[in-house]
């Protein structure tokens, strides 16, 4: 990795920032993109007060433009891109989904989505012709299984996981050695649950205590998850592995298992306990138990007592 240079998107802040401290930490040059200025700023002094070489572009990933002025910048300044990780901007929306907006649905798709396809559409070619780099997707385990009342950012972070698998088979017929990965985690101590800081002007915010609700759900499982330093750690070691799958939390594997299996059972999907009615991970981990194993527990009581029923956020 030495020398190599690393776009990272999101990167003021959670996922990306611990991202970009790991790679600066392995001799890498880094092009930090956020929307959020200040924080930027802020992430880019720390790193810069460390030795490492160091970008800073103010990026909404949701509009091409910004994304193609992100890679101008960046072939200005280091004249190559070996990594990009993007998509660790994310945001989300939370309630049922009949009770989201139209403007709420065009700004998650926006950046979750769109942030994605604009990073592969605008550097990937340059990848492709330099035959050398690698792309990591943020995702989530919410990509690889449909948590209730969080429709909209479940829908993305499927779409991000496709994309990827689809990527990574385009590159293969081509015959580039162009890597791709794509990072499904679980909780992360992140600031993900106060997305809606940046929320735009013309986004409504729908029903305002439903969403102070979900918020404060949110913080619960965020602040129980694990350290965005032992995900960045993860992404860093699938790259030099080029490793696709990044999966940062084994217990929840069985989530994913019993939804291969009602697949290709011609299930329905598994029904909530008849004895709770929420089931966060922080509180209750998985392991191989099945779902209809698992006792409640003291944040699932948390979560019902907000006012959310339904298996909560992943």
């Amino acid at each position: 990795m030495q020398g190599k240079v690393a776009v990272i998107t999101g990167a003021a802040s959670g996922i990306g920032l611990a991202v970009a401290k790991r790679a600066a930490a392995d001799g890498m040059k880094v092009v930090l993109a956020d929307i959020e200025e200040r924080a930027l700023g802020d992430a880019a002094r720390t790193l810069a007060a460390t030795g490492a070489e160091v970008l800073a572009v103010v990026t909404d990933v949701s509009d091409g433009s910004s994304v193609e002025a992100l890679r101008d910048r960046t072939l200005e300044r280091f004249g190559a891109v070996h990594l990009l990780v993007h998509n660790n901007a994310g945001v989300e929306v939370v309630g049922p989904l009949w009770a989201v907006s139209e403007s709420q649905w065009r700004w998650i798709l926006g950046v979750n989505l769109w942030g994605v396809i604009h990073g592969i559409r605008v550097f990937v070619p340059l990848l492709i012709k330099q035959a050398a780099g690698h792309v990591v997707n943020t995702a989530s385990l919410a990509g690889l299984s449909s948590p209730a009342l969080m429709g909209p950012y479940n829908a993305t972070k499927h779409g991000v996981v496709t994309i990827s698998e689809t990527l990574y088979r385009d590159l293969q017929l081509k015959g580039s050695p162009v890597g791709v990965s794509v990072l499904c985690p679980g909780y992360v101590r992140t600031g993900i649950a106060e997305s809606h800081r940046n929320r735009p002007t013309w986004v409504d915010q729908g029903d305002s205590a439903l969403a102070e609700r979900g918020h404060a759900a949110a913080r619960q499982f965020v602040e129980g998850g694990i350290a965005a330093e032992i995900v960045a750690e993860a992404v860093l070691d699938a790259v030099r592995a080029n490793r696709f799958y990044i999966m940062t939390h084994p217990q929840t594997n069985a989530i994913v298992g019993t939804r291969m299996h009602e697949i290709l059972e011609g299930r329905s999907p598994t029904p909530l306990p008849p004895s709770f009615v929420v089931i966060p991970y922080v509180a209750a981990p998985w392991h191989a138990r099945s779902i209809a194993s698992l006792e409640p527990s003291t944040t699932g009581v948390a979560c019902q007592q907000s006012g959310f029923y339904g298996l909560c956020p992943f």
